[in-house]
C-alpha cells in the first residue's frame, strides 16, 4: 500500500546524478509526472540504501496499534508485500503552493503477529498469535505539504510539513487470524466465517490504523529522500 507517497519524492525529478532512473518532467506536466512514476516502480521498491531509503517492498512495519469503536488491537511485526505491483491512477501537483498528490491501486498481502480485544462489528473478539490479511484493489488517495529549507549542503531541499489520505477497499479482503479465542475452534470457525462475509464493514474497524502506519512509515521515506536530492533536481521549472 503504501510506497505511494515514496513515489511523489521522485516522480519528478530531472536528470539527476542522484536518482538516474528518473525521467524528467515539466512540473505542470502532469502526464508525464504520472508516466514517469508507473515506470520508477520497479527502480523504487528495492529501496536505495545510498539515499536513505529503505526497501518498501516488503514494507516492514514492527508496530501498528489501534483503539476505536470497542476494539482494540495490536499488530507486531508486520510485513506487507505487493506494493511493486501498485499502479498511479492520477497525481496532482502545484509546487508553486508547495501541494502535492497521488491516487494508487494496489493489491497488497500482509502478516505479522497480532492481539485483539473488545467487539468487532456485533461480535466480542479475543486473540493473539499470527495473522495474515490479503487486500485486493485497495486504493489510497494520499496529499502532502512542503515547504523549501536549506540542507546540509547549503542547497534548497523540500520538507514535508503535513500530509492527510484517505482509501477504500474496491474489490474484497481476507482475513486470517490464528488463535483467536485460545484456539477454541467451535468460537474461533463462525467469527472468522463472520469477518469475512461482511469483510467491507471489518476493514473500516480495522484498516484506519493499519493504513495510517504505513502512510506513515512512506512519508519517512518520501522525506529521506528529499533530504538526499536537492529540490532543483526534482522537477523541471516551465
Amino acid at each position: 500500500m503504501l510506497r505511494f507517497l515514496y513515489f511523489l519524492s521522485v516522480i519528478l525529478a530531472v536528470n539527476s546524478g542522484s536518482a538516474p532512473f528518473i525521467k524528467p518532467c515539466g512540473k505542470k506536466d502532469l502526464a508525464c509526472v504520472k508516466t514517469s512514476a508507473q515506470a520508477a516502480v520497479p527502480f523504487i521498491a528495492p529501496g536505495n540504501p545510498e539515499l536513505g531509503v529503505p526497501s518498501l517492498d516488503p514494507l516492514r512495519l514492527p508496530r501498528i496499534k489501534g483503539d476505536q469503536n470497542g476494539l482494540k488491537l495490536t499488530f507486531k511485526n508486520t510485513i506487507i508485500n505487493g506494493m511493486k505491483n501498485c499502479v498511479i491512477n492520477d497525481v496532482t501537483q502545484d509546487l508553486d503552493k508547495g501541494k502535492q498528490g497521488m491516487e494508487i491501486q494496489c493489491t497488497v498481502n500482509m502478516k505479522g503477529d497480532y492481539k485483539l480485544g473488545g467487539q468487532l462489528l456485533i461480535l466480542p473478539i479475543r486473540g493473539d498469535g499470527k495473522y495474515t490479511i490479503k487486500i485486493q484493489d485497495i486504493v489510497i488517495r494520499a496529499d502532502i505539504d512542503l515547504k523549501t529549507v536549506e540542507g546540509v549542503d547549503g542547497k534548497p531541499h523540500w520538507h514535508i510539513t503535513d500530509w492527510t489520505h484517505s482509501y477504500d477497499v474496491k474489490t474484497s479482503a481476507h482475513f486470517d487470524f490464528k488463535n483467536l479465542f485460545g484456539g477454541n475452534a467451535l468460537l474461533a470457525g463462525p467469527v472468522l466465517e463472520f469477518v469475512n462475509f461482511n469483510w467491507r464493514e471489518v476493514m473500516q474497524e480495522v484498516a484506519p490504523p493499519v493504513v495510517k502506519g504505513i502512510v506513515q512509515a512512506v512519508v519517512d521515506a518520501v522525506q529521506a529522500f528529499y533530504t538526499s536530492v536537492p529540490a532543483d533536481e526534482l522537477y523541471i521549472n516551465n
